[in-house]
């Protein structure tokens, strides 16, 4: 199984590729520019040499069309463009929507949120690729980039995801449950992702209020989580 990561190159996207490659699976790194994410990809095999990683870099559309599973890291104002230049790689996959519709797409603050017409940015993804029987999954929405870019210390908070597809969200738990520390936490049908996407400026509002980059959040208190 190939995981590309479409908009790779940034904060989150790189820290999900480097703690999926480090945890055995091969990666792919996409970008707008082949040329970005290959000299991107040659400093992460540098930096992981420690590790046995499988990792390349391509342009978003090779990275679509060699993947399996899609992961969407791309901020909200290039994910409309993004969606359109990969459609025609993505029937029938999987595809993990990171996307949060953050004010800063418009220019406003980073600890607001943005409402859309579709009610989320996973739903807009649904949307805008309607038709090429895709199974969206919201996911990594709540997990700071700081987080997942200190390879060498777990992430010690909740991975929360939501999806319309059963199967697709027991493969997508498996493959970020590899993450050490994370567990994750199946919310429901993919409206829900308007909930999950709505913690993300909460967080941040939090991390810049108490001047930390590594907020999250558990959930307790429910029986069976972890079986």
């Amino acid at each position: 199984m190939v995981i590309s990561v479409i908009g790779g190159t940034g904060p989150q996207g790189l820290g999900i590729a480097k703690r999926l490659a480090i945890a055995g699976e091969s990666v792919i790194v996409g970008s707008r520019k082949e040329e970005k994410a290959v000299n991107i990809v040659k400093e992460t095999i540098e930096e992981l040499k420690d590790y046995d990683v499988d990792i390349k870099g391509m342009a978003n559309e090779d990275a679509a069309n060699n993947g399996n599973i899609l992961i969407i890291t791309v901020p909200l104002q290039a994910q409309s463009a993004t969606l359109k230049t990969i459609k025609p790689y993505v029937k029938g996959k999987i595809i993990l929507d990171a996307t949060v519709p953050l004010e800063t797409a418009i220019g406003g603050k980073v600890s607001r949120l943005l409402k859309l017409p579709e009610g989320s940015a996973a739903e807009r993804t649904a949307s805008l690729l309607e038709g090429e029987d895709v199974k969206v999954v919201a996911a990594f929405n709540n997990i700071s980039n700081s987080l997942l870019l200190n390879i060498t210390e777990p992430i010690d908070c909740d991975c929360i995801i939501a999806g319309d597809d059963q199967e697709a969200k027991d493969i997508a738990s498996e493959l970020i449950g590899k993450i050490p520390g994370i567990r994750v936490i199946d919310a429901g049908a993919l409206e829900k992702s308007q909930l999950i996407e709505a913690v993300t400026p909460l967080l941040i509002g939090l991390n810049i209020k108490y001047k930390s980059k590594y907020g999250g959040f558990r959930i307790t208190g429910i029986p069976n989580l972890d079986d």
